[in-house]
């Protein structure tokens, strides 16, 4: 690689000193805790006593001592504004797989609490992964589609559903303490929805505390947009866990990916972090900023209790893929149990400019067969010698998950930080 050798003793001058600051998500204490719910399906949320149907397009407020069923595809129209209260329970329809649009100008005020969170579930007595719709939020602020403008389509109404604008700051209310468990209904003839679209949305929306569950399709999709996402958690989706398209900035902090070998898709589009700049060169538009992932303290493990097996058979795929033209800065953050932690687009040249866009540093790589490759390309030694130098302070591992974690498998509050002393781990296995 040309003047990848002068790029690492330039970068061998700078020092620093957050070198051994904490791994993969943080806290002083298990911020999972309270919240959260591993095992969706074993709770009675009770029967709905209230429906919700076509358009909300005054503002609403949904209370906590009433259970809402969502039948077929609800929209907030009109820049209305839709409060639901925290404790409260909307279940989507399984029959007319209901799901939520909240649509550009519109806003959804769904501020939980830790001890109440709001929840988003299915109607079904057997529940599965895609029963009703999902989420999805439409926003005014940049894409990098000509035009500025997108349209989620699927089976919503086109009049509906663009999304995207000028409005960096587009403010599409508050998720906070909130849970979405089995979305992701699949569309005949088209995609699948996500747990949560978030497309278009702008910086001033606030997304914290989000926990999408059982997925059928992706558990958080981000459509361009200026997101600011804090302590979101994926938990066995079908497909991607967190996917970043369509020149998306976004700052992603102190989030947890948790994949399953046996629940999870092994086709094209099953991973941890997916990072794309479009789908369609011919739609977009290259003079606007391309998607921009900057994370650090985010967590991505297979949960299996044996990693090497599964590798084997064949169910384990790598857990981040970097398409071509987009960018991921990556530090403090922990990859376990994946074949291999990383991949780039073969299209994505190894040279210095696109290595300053995809950075990983600070890493705990652990329990993966390889750590970074090029798609369809088993030699991997320029980017290993890349990204193992020591000015980026990665670390390697081969440490089994319940020794990595502080409480991986507890079945009702696991515990999914790293274990003290492991961000000293040895650098020399890799």
């Amino acid at each position: 690689m040309k003047k990848i050798t002068q790029l690492i003793c330039v970068l061998l001058t700078v020092t620093s000193m957050s070198a051994q600051q904490e791994k993969g998500i943080m806290g002083y204490t298990n911020w999972l805790n309270n919240w959260t719910e591993f095992k969706p399906n074993k709770v009675d949320y009770g029967e709905a006593n209230q429906i919700l149907a076509g358009n909300i397009s005054v503002n609403t407020k949904l209370l906590k001592r009433n259970i809402y069923v969502l039948q077929g595809n609800v929209y907030v129209t009109n820049n209305a504004v839709l409060t639901i209260e925290p404790g409260t329970v909307i279940i989507g329809d399984f029959e007319t797989k209901g799901a939520l649009v909240v649509t550009k100008g519109a806003q959804l005020i769904a501020d939980g609490l830790e001890t109440d969170p709001i929840v988003f579930t299915s109607n079904r007595s057997m529940k599965k992964a895609g029963d009703w719709g999902g989420i999805v939020i439409l926003g005014d602020a940049p894409i990098n589609k000509f035009g500025n403008v997108g349209s989620y389509n699927l089976d919503l109404d086109p009049t509906m559903t663009t999304y995207g604008g000028d409005n960096v700051a587009s403010n599409s209310g508050i998720l906070r303490f909130v849970r979405i468990e089995f979305a992701g209904k699949k569309v005949k003839g088209s995609d699948t929805f996500n747990g949560l679209t978030l497309a278009g949305v702008g910086n001033k929306t606030v997304l914290e505390n989000i926990m999408v569950s059982y997925a059928g399709g992706d558990s958080f999709g981000m459509l361009g947009g200026d997101i600011n996402a804090t302590k979101f958690v994926s938990y066995k989706s079908v497909n991607d866990d967190f996917k970043f398209n369509q020149g998306v900035q976004c700052r992603f902090f102190n989030s947890l990916a948790v994949r399953s070998s046996y629940f999870s898709s092994t086709k094209d589009g099953s991973r941890c972090m997916e990072v794309r700049s479009f789908d369609k060169k011919s739609e977009t538009d290259f003079t606007k900023k391309q998607t921009l992932v900057v994370a650090s303290n985010i967590t991505m493990v297979n949960d299996s209790e044996n990693i090497n097996a599964d590798i084997q058979a064949g169910l384990v795929k790598e857990a981040v893929y970097v398409a071509e033209n987009a960018s991921l800065e990556m530090k403090r953050s922990v990859i376990s149990g994946f074949n291999p932690a990383v991949l780039l687009d073969s299209k994505t040249e190894i040279n210095d400019a696109n290595l300053k866009k995809i950075k990983f540093e600070e890493m705990y790589f652990n329990l993966c067969k390889g750590n970074i490759f090029t798609e369809y390309n088993s030699n991997n030694e320029d980017l290993e010698s890349w990204y193992g130098n020591s000015v980026f302070f990665n670390v390697y591992s081969q440490s089994d998950n319940k020794e990595t974690f502080i409480d991986i498998f507890n079945p009702k509050k696991p515990d999914f930080r790293l274990q003290l002393g492991k961000i000293t781990a040895s650098s020399g296995n890799r």
